[in-house]
């Protein structure tokens, strides 16, 4: 999945009349009224608030106009595109591919991300056929209701008038779960979307991707009066993009996040199943050590699980042991007695990742701070200093991780290492130790705070109505 577009700078600049009456309306009256939907790629509630890569940009945005945010979450595309086009709302921040019919109605900013629309199925079922040309009335497609999907068919069809399919009022996510649980057979659905929940339902498979690539953008009013605000828009992304920030964002949300390619489902497979088999057995230890240091259990339990699978017996040709897999010199200095119990190993690992924390720089921000310190966790901060350097030394920022990740694997090439104080280093794991760490992470945190079904919960909540919240 491609991720940056290229920012439109055109001469736009030119064109636009001085006088911005509805971005003086908007800083006077302090509020930037942005629509979005809630979802995994858009906008969501973690467990440290408000989250998702439409959230972020907004919120930067309204940061920048020095307004606060007032989020309204739609509940489906329409109303979305006609808020918009109603000048309901300033502008609609939710994960909005561009295509004809959506032009007609909105006009949009810069897109900064590219996807594709790809045939999701559960894996139990026999593979769809790889050809659009084979697809016949027994395949017939779920799609969202006024989705992008619905246009790339109805363009499709006139070269392949036997495709048939059935638009949905689901949103993304549900529509995935449907066909998780086997209840719908076939479903069109954005590359990004399907990124994201693979990680909690590996049993989507993808069997057919569409060539066209379609950019997400933000979406605003072709009324003239929006002028001021569209190109403040512009700029915004414009700065995002050369300052770096932007691949930043899109590195937090989708960095770690396999593609088609690199995606294994038994693995995520196994994780699930351990979860429910050997985690109940030192959940424990991983709660009373992360509540002693002021940590994040299900971090520690995401390590243990890269380093061990969760197996306090566990040991390597190298000689590293124990459920969080210690070496010897690392397990005397954190004052570790014997590695193969499971609560001493659990408090040596998180006494050694504050340690490798607190000799990173104070001007490192999360959670790039986090996932450098896991970087050096496993490959030493020695060479994590190394790799930093060479960072810096090409012009990149050694303070993120989106730039470190790039220059590890340096680290196995002779024209690089010999640069360095440490010299060789097998770059390439902590890269991959740090994406599975995070990958585990994740799904552990989804596991603990989504509803359960005996508490009722709606999972999207529709906050059109009645007073809307104010995220800071």
């Amino acid at each position: 999945m491609k991720i940056l577009g290229t920012l439109f700078l055109g001469a736009v600049l030119f064109f636009y009349a001085a006088d911005p009456p509805l971005l003086e309306q908007i800083k006077k009256q302090g509020e930037l009224r942005v629509i979005t939907r809630y979802g995994p790629t858009t906008y969501y509630e973690g467990e440290h608030g408000a989250a998702g890569l439409e959230y972020e940009l907004a919120k930067r945005f309204a940061e920048e106009l020095n307004v606060k945010l007032r989020l309204i979450v739609a509940d489906n595309f329409t109303d979305i595109l006609q808020q918009v086009a109603d000048q309901q709302v300033h502008l609609a921040a939710a994960g909005l591919t561009i295509s004809p019919s959506r032009k007609a109605l909105v006009r949009f900013a810069p897109h900064y991300q590219r996807i594709k629309s790809q045939v999701v199925y559960h894996r139990d079922r026999a593979q769809p056929p790889q050809n659009l040309a084979d697809w016949n009335n027994n395949y017939r497609l779920q799609v969202i209701a006024s989705g992008n999907q619905v246009d790339l068919l109805k363009q499709l069809k006139s070269n392949y008038p036997q495709l048939q399919w059935s638009e949905s009022a689901l949103e993304p996510t549900e529509l995935l779960e449907q066909i998780w649980e086997n209840k719908i057979p076939y479903a069109l659905v954005g590359s990004n979307e399907i990124v994201q929940m693979r990680r909690f339902y590996p049993e989507l498979a993808i069997g057919l991707e569409l060539p066209e690539t379609q950019p997400i953008a933000w979406a605003f009013s072709r009324s003239s009066k929006n002028d001021s605000l569209y190109l403040a828009a512009i700029q915004f992304f414009n700065r995002l993009q050369q300052s770096g920030e932007l691949e930043q964002l899109i590195e937090r949300y989708y960095g770690h996040l396999d593609n088609i390619d690199q995606f294994n489902p038994i693995n995520i497979r196994s994780f699930h199943q351990h979860i429910k088999e050997r985690l109940p057995h030192y959940r424990n230890d991983f709660e009373m050590i992360a509540a002693r240091y002021q940590l994040d259990w299900r971090l520690l339990a995401a390590i243990g699980y890269q380093e061990s699978k969760w197996d306090p017996n566990a040991t390597s040709v190298t000689g590293v042991r124990g459920l969080m897999m210690l070496t010897q010199s690392t397990a005397r200095e954190m004052g570790v007695t014997d590695r193969e119990d499971p609560l001493e190993s659990v408090e040596g690992a998180a006494k050694y990742l504050l340690a490798i924390k607190k000799r990173l720089s104070k001007t490192i921000p999360e959670p790039d701070r986090t996932w450098l310190a896991l970087a050096a966790y496993n490959v030493g901060p020695e060479h994590l200093r190394d790799a930093r350097r060479l960072t810096k030394q090409v012009g990149d920022d050694p303070h993120y991780w989106v730039d470190v990740k790039k220059h590890l694997p340096k680290l196995t090439q002779p024209q690089w290492y010999k640069q360095t104080k440490y010299g060789y280093a097998r770059g390439y794991e902590p890269v991959q130790f740090v994406k599975n760490v995070r990958r585990f992470y994740d799904i552990l945190v989804r596991l603990e705070t989504e509803p359960k079904p005996t508490e009722n919960l709606p999972l999207s909540p529709n906050l059109l109505s009645g007073d809307l919240p104010i995220l800071q």
